[in-house]
């Protein structure tokens, strides 16, 4: 039994602890508060050479005295800001790409108002996107262009591939819904036919509101998003740089954009319900959408651990559609974790630029290099693979998978004393997977990644560090 006065030492210590914990916090708040309110996104310099009704396409500011000859357009989703392409200056797709000598443009579809209530998919793909396309083509005097679409702009640009294909030099697809045939996870579940109507939404509101949707999207993990989150933003008031980063997803977070009624009940309806697109039934502006006619290189890029856009969600696309030269990446993060977390831009996007520079056809210099449909594809396969260090990698007939899983060493984290279910879970997201992963991390990186505390970190380090 432990001596009472021992034990009344260590509450007294403790309350002491607390106290001061609390003071330190009031005092940096109002800093906090400003940081909060005033926190800056989207910093990459830019210009709009195209805008259509509330649609503007940007071009970015070169990074390099050269670039690659062909320009990557990047198709972002309707539901959000494209600004997480370009969330801070050191997590930023839009400068990662910029630094490999990409010329990138991105579309910002800006928010429909009431009288855009009847635009469809047809109207967002065939006059929109084919737009900024012809604009990205006549400006860079290439007949072909690179497509980078991400989650409901990956869909959409699928359905462009197919109807455009003369256009589209290479086509990657980030965390993108494709196909729905029950293993498309929570969303999918919750918009069955069985248990949702999208039509008495859209007779109720018009536009789909940004905070209807923003309910649903919360309620898939309540806890993490009403609770947790908060507790650790309190946690770490005293790190000015978690700070900023929480205040900036939070400003993406907050700053959702309406979606059009009638695109939203042919997304829900035909797309997720009734799995068109992966059934090749799709019709856009009288025409069908054929995978078959998507010949042109595709990449899948997923995040293990989206709860969004699972992998069974898009990896099956790559089987269904024409083209022989088709790589999976899929890289241990989440939906949003694999635009903005430092391990995605250390390890998963110098992958993505290569495959883009692999079959774009010219380096940065001009000069002709062989078209991927000509290179011998085991050696090709082979180099891609190659850069993957550990990496467990299939080659099949329809294409290659390359699955960064970053398991390294043995040790489970729940070995740690304080590592629970939840916080392995955590930590695994952000790329630590192993005991070994979590010697080598740095406490204050992670704790902005994850939101856990550098003093809980340290002290886990610590103990991995001793193993």
């Amino acid at each position: 039994m432990k001596n009472p006065y021992t034990l009344a030492m260590d509450m007294q210590r403790q309350a002491w602890e607390g106290a001061a914990e609390l003071a330190e916090k009031s005092r940096v708040a109002p800093e906090r508060t400003e940081t909060l309110e005033n926190v800056e996104v989207g910093q990459t310099p830019s210009e709009v050479v195209y805008e259509e009704n509330k649609l503007e396409l940007l071009h970015y500011e070169s990074k390099t005295e050269e670039q690659h000859d062909v320009p990557i357009l990047i198709v972002y989703a309707l539901i959000n800001k494209p600004y997480i392409l370009d969330l801070q200056p050191d997590r930023s797709v839009v400068q990662t790409l910029l630094e490999a000598g990409y010329d990138v443009y991105l579309i910002d579809w800006g928010e429909p108002s009431a009288l855009d209530r009847s635009l469809t998919l047809d109207d967002y793909v065939n006059r929109y996107i084919d737009n900024c396309v012809d604009t990205v083509r006549d400006r860079s005097g290439e007949d072909e262009i690179n497509i980078l679409g991400y989650c409901m702009g990956g869909t959409k640009s699928a359905m462009y591939a197919s109807l455009y294909p003369e256009k589209v030099k290479n086509l990657a697809l980030m965390a993108s819904g494709l196909c729905f045939a029950g293993d498309g996870g929570v969303l999918e579940l919750w918009g069955a036919e069985d248990y949702y109507d999208p039509d008495r939404v859209t007779n109720t509101y018009g536009n789909v509101p940004a905070e209807f949707l923003d309910v649903g999207f919360a309620l898939m993990d309540p806890v993490a998003n009403n609770v947790t989150k908060y507790v650790r933003f309190y946690d770490n008031m005293d790190d000015e740089d978690f700070v900023e980063n929480f205040a900036r997803m939070e400003r993406w977070l907050s700053e959702g954009i309406d979606v059009a009624g009638a695109t939203y009940e042919e997304f829900i309806t035909d797309i997720y319900q009734e799995n068109k697109l992966m059934a090749n039934e799709l019709v856009l502006g009288g025409e069908r959408v054929d995978l078959e006619n998507i010949e042109m290189p595709v990449l899948q890029i997923v995040a293990e651990y989206d709860h969004l856009i699972p992998p069974n969600a898009s990896k099956p696309f790559n089987d269904a559609i024409a083209s022989e030269d088709t790589e999976i990446l899929e890289f241990p993060t989440g939906h949003i974790g694999m635009s903005v977390s430092s391990r995605s831009h250390d390890e998963l996007w110098p992958q993505v630029c290569e495959w883009f520079e692999e079959r774009s056809g010219t380096d940065l210099a001009g000069e002709a290099e062989p078209d991927a449909a000509e290179a011998d594809p085991d050696e090709s396969d082979a180099a891609l693979a190659a850069d993957v260090e550990g990496d467990e990698t299939g080659v099949g007939d329809e294409g290659v998978e390359i699955e960064i899983d970053g398991t390294g060493a043995d040790g489970d984290l729940t070995d740690l004393s304080g590592v629970g279910d939840a916080y392995a879970q955590d930590l695994r997201e952000a790329g630590i997977e192993t005991v070994d992963d979590l010697a080598a991390a740095d406490a204050a990186d992670l704790a902005t990644e994850t939101g856990i505390s550098p003093a809980r970190l340290e002290d886990w380090i610590d103990q991995a560090a001793s193993r």
